[in-house]
Formats: C-alpha cells, structure tokens, sequence
C-alpha cells in the first residue's frame, strides 16, 4: 500500500490543483480564443485513452530522450524518478475530463445574482471567481475529488501494471493471473469498505463547504 500511496497521492492532490486552476482560468478568459481553444483541449485530452498516453510517454520520455526509466522502481529517494512519469501522465490522462467539468460548474455559478452583486460591489473578476464563484462551487468538486479516493488507497492498476510498479494494482493482478481467491476477496472488501468511507467523508466535507447542509 505505501508504494501506492506514493503514487496515488501526488496524483490525487495535483489533480484537484491542476483542473480547478485550468477550469478557473478557462472561466476568467470565457467567451474568448483561450476559453475556446481550452475546451477542444480538453474534449481531446477526455476522448484521448490512458493507454494512449502510457504508450507515448514511454517511447518519447524513456526511449528517445532517455530522461526517465521506462518501468521499474526502487524505495528510496530512487523512487522519484521511477514515479515522476507515471505522476504526469496519470495527471494529464485525468485533467480533461476534470477541467471540464469544473468549468460546466463555475460557468453555472457566475451567471448567479450573488455573482452580479458582487460585481456590483466593485470587487475584481479574479476576487470574485476565488472568493465566491469558487467556494459555491465547492461541493461537486468534493464530489468528483472524493469519489477518486478509494483509487488512492488501492493505487492505479493500469499504470502500475504497465510501469513495472509493486503496488496494490500490480498485486491484484498478480493474484488474479495466480487465482489466489482469498486475496481477490480480500481486495474487494477492501475496495467496498473504501468507497463507503469515501463517501462518509465526502458527507462531512459538504458540511463545512455549506453550512447550509446540516439544516438539511
């Protein structure tokens, strides 16, 4: 699981930054080239397989420029550079998809009236979008970033198989390949008792996002 989690946790925690930052921005410049230009981004960065990225980030990292490993690991400080691609690809592989739904989210929010009184006000467009459009928007994006909790704990299948990592996904695969049936079970079980203490989590967020939600 520690091998996992150095993994899945820089991944979980750039994500959010990255694709709410990308959809803020989007939404500052909206209705202009660079919002235009960043939704095709991302329709092409969602339509686009991870499998794909994998396979390309190997061959132009790894076998043309030589920066990184192709697959492999070791503890340690080592760890970095065995780590550093699979981080950024699994990142790029994610930020389309997010972006975009947290720009569908913020443009909903800024056509509100508390947004056109905040204006009215004479705050900045940039001190509106982080002090208001961003904390009303708070709670699908505690949606989308909770349900990709579990995958933090039970690490990435996909990108673990293929970059040679020893984490929770390649050991899943190994006992499935083994027909080791006590393991399956267990990850299972594993993987239900993570996704409802996920969303238990995720519950307890909305309650600090929105006061509102516990006199609900």
């Amino acid at each position: 699981m520690w091998v996992s989690l150095q993994l899945a946790v820089p991944v979980f925690i750039l994500q959010v930054i990255a694709s709410t930052s990308f959809a803020l921005l989007l939404i500052f410049f909206r209705h202009s080239r660079i919002d235009f230009w960043g939704v095709v981004v991302c329709v092409l960065m969602l339509s686009i397989s991870s499998l794909f990225y994998i396979i390309v980030g190997q061959f132009f990292f790894s076998r043309m420029l030589h920066l990184v490993p192709i697959s492999g690991y070791s503890g340690g400080l080592d760890a970095i550079k065995f780590l550093i691609m699979p981080i950024g690809l699994s990142l790029l592989a994610r930020l389309g998809t997010e972006a975009r739904l947290y720009r569908a989210m913020f443009l909903e929010e800024i056509g509100k009236d508390y947004v056109r009184t905040a204006r009215a006000k004479g705050l900045s467009e940039a001190l509106v979008l982080f002090r208001h459009v961003l904390r009303n928007a708070l709670i699908p994006i505690i949606t989308s970033a909770g349900s990709y909790l579990p995958y933090v704990f039970l690490g990435s299948i996909v990108f673990e198989s293929f970059f040679g990592i020893p984490g929770l996904g390649a050991f899943v695969i190994e006992a499935i390949s083994g027909q080791d049936f006590a393991i399956v079970r267990s990850m299972v079980f594993l993987g239900a008792f993570l996704y409802i203490a996920s969303y238990i989590v995720i519950d307890l967020l909305y309650t600090w996002a929105d006061p509102r939600v516990r006199l609900a």
